[in-house]
């Protein structure tokens, strides 16, 4: 090896180490929340063949759904998407304890990859069902409103916040000895149930929920982070032929959202859904449903 070979060698072997320190893998990120349909409370039993087996190259974080008093919410771990993260899932941050039902997460996913088949997907899940985004409607449940301090200071927001912290926290999700540069890419958002029982609470959800989707897109690093909101429904199997006496005052300010934000848009196929209960969707919605908003998510992205 002569002179000049060997000059060049050691002078190119710092700009590899650099480069090799700052090589990183770069993932799509998406964030799911809201109350109990976005939980999901499909069967595991009754998803297709298609939905149950590992999913390549996606990964989720589904912090702990826990009360907005709760120290233990929004813990969580990396973890390849299975049946399960829907109701009744848990965590405590060590591992996943994966229940009988699903939400929207696995159809979701799939449709993601088919619109990005050469990209990682990254899912951040914190949902828990009965909450509101008002203080007021807290009750049992928990409140989304950032401000509200009930018995410990601690709300749904917090476990939000907490939930992305530990999952931004992980700097190699995959395992692969390579860091992960995950990409924010879209809000995800079903919930309003509970906020369309009172007209006062119904009237003010326009403001709380720009407020909250304003706040998680700060959450997120990205002001104009595209936003998919899903529209509730009414199963009408009540007494009075409504279960939300107030719903149409949330559904108005939901299109109110989707219509004045030029970064969001509504999927409205909730209207034809069947229900498990009075309140959720048979598992046939979450699958389509989650199949929606991929679809709705991909095309504010490519605008």
């Amino acid at each position: 090896m002569n002179r000049k070979t060997l000059t060049f060698i050691l002078l190119f072997l710092p700009l590899i180490s650099i480069c090799q320190q700052i090589e990183k893998d770069s993932i799509r990120l998406f964030y799911l929340g809201g109350q109990s349909n976005m939980d999901g409370f499909g069967k595991n039993s009754e998803l297709p063949d298609s939905l149950t087996t590992n999913l390549n190259n996606v990964w989720i974080f589904h912090g702990n759904p826990a009360p907005d008093e709760d120290e233990k919410g929004g813990l969580g771990i990396w973890a390849k998407p299975l049946p399960g993260h829907g109701w009744e899932f848990s965590s405590d941050g060590k591992e996943n304890n994966l229940s009988d039902y699903f939400g929207i997460e696995l159809s979701f996913a799939k449709k993601l990859k088919e619109y990005y088949p050469n990209e990682k997907i990254a899912i951040i899940k914190y949902s828990r069902g009965g909450t509101s985004l008002d203080s007021v409607a807290a009750g049992r449940y928990g409140s989304w409103e950032p401000d509200y301090q009930g018995r410990n200071g601690i709300n749904q927001y917090d476990h939000f916040l907490k939930t992305v912290r530990l999952a931004l926290d992980d700097k190699d999700i995959d395992n692969d000895g390579i860091e992960d540069l995950l990409i924010p890419s879209g809000i995800i958002w079903m919930q309003g149930e509970s906020d369309a029982y009172r007209e006062e609470i119904a009237n003010r959800y326009f403001d709380n929920l720009k407020r909250l989707m304003d706040l998680i897109r700060a959450a997120l690093l990205q002001d104009d982070l595209p936003v998919v909101i899903g529209k509730i429904s009414d199963s009408g199997n009540n007494k009075t032929g409504k279960v939300y006496k107030h719903g149409e005052l949330v559904q108005y300010a939901q299109e109110k959202y989707a219509r004045t934000d030029q970064s969001a848009s509504i999927v409205r196929s909730t209207q034809h859904y069947k229900y498990y209960d009075s309140w959720h969707y048979d598992s046939s919605g979450y699958i389509d449903l989650g199949e929606k908003f991929a679809k709705a998510i991909y095309l504010l992205n490519r605008k």
